[in-house]
């Protein structure tokens, strides 16, 4: 279990490296030019998820197609907002909104899977809402596109987690991951058609670390999950409000007040505890598919 949440670790702080490639591009690159190089390279690690027993041709055999697409279309929209999000707020910021994730869910659940959802999970709804007032303070700052992107980022990554309940262990692992990354490749490719910046050797080295850095994120959580119960495996990716914090203060000089601080605390433990009433209510095993939600 102790190298499994270890992996855990390592892959939020990956993804956070990769976010934070991502934003250091912002200024030079388009939005679709960024999705689809970091997409394309994060395909490479990312094939080293594949067990024996699979075939790559089962990405495009899902025994559940209509579900599958929904999570491709979830987490390629998801994709393009994070990026949108990550290259015009700081990190931490972008990372306080998204976190956001676990509340829709709750949200979701009842609306869409007609659970109950009692009074303590209501309250961590609460908490989580009074968090992103904290961070945002809508009226005392600029609200700027990128807050509706990273929120639109947490309400995609909340329908994939939806979806995957659904779908539960019905698919392969390679499936739910190469589907989403194969469409973000595909649709960003396309929509850059039009406003395509060659990339400088400088850049071009940024979108493969970021890329690499996304990938390797997938398969150190793939491999998390194989050696630790996903309830234990699951908190660890709070730990990328600390890796943001620290990324963006050493490379982008962001530093959050104390107040946008509180907020993201407050974020923080609502999401924790949506997970913790989360287990005790329905478990988890290591079948659960815990992947990045949000693309």
């Amino acid at each position: 279990m102790q190298v499994g949440i270890l992996l855990a670790f390592m892959a939020y702080l990956s993804f956070s490296c990769g976010d934070a490639s991502v934003k250091a591009l912002g200024d030079t690159l388009p939005v679709f030019e960024i999705g689809f190089f970091v997409s394309l390279f994060a395909l490479v690690p990312t094939l080293l998820t594949k067990r024996p027993e699979d075939d790559w041709a089962s990405i495009l055999r899902p025994t559940r197609p209509w579900l599958v697409l929904v999570r491709a279309v979830s987490g390629t929209i998801g994709g393009i907002l994070s990026v949108i999000a990550f290259t015009t707020l700081p990190l931490a910021e972008a990372y306080a909104l998204i976190f956001l994730l676990p509340v829709l869910v709750t949200i979701f659940s009842r609306l869409v899977l007609k659970e109950t959802i009692g009074w303590k999970r209501w309250s961590a709804v609460l908490l989580g809402l009074c968090g992103v007032l904290l961070v945002v303070r809508p009226g005392f700052r600029e609200i700027l596109p990128g807050h509706f992107a990273a929120f639109g980022c947490a309400v995609c990554g909340a329908v994939t987690v939806i979806v995957l309940r659904v779908l539960g262990p019905s698919e392969r692992r390679i499936t739910l991951i190469g589907a989403v990354l194969v469409s973000a490749v595909a649709v960003n490719g396309v929509l850059m058609a039009t406003t395509y910046v060659h990339p400088g050797r400088g850049d071009f080295a940024v979108l493969l670390l970021g890329g690499l850095a996304a990938g390797l994120g997938h398969l150190c959580i793939v491999f998390a999950t194989r050696t630790a119960p996903a309830a234990r495996v699951a908190p660890t990716q709070y730990s990328q409000i600390i890796w943001a914090a620290l990324l963006g203060a050493a490379f982008f000089g962001e530093y959050p007040d104390a107040v946008s601080v509180a907020g993201m605390a407050m974020v923080g433990c609502s999401g924790l505890f949506t997970f913790v009433r989360e287990e005790k209510r329905v478990g988890w095993s290591r079948k659960t598919p815990l992947l990045r939600n949000r693309g």
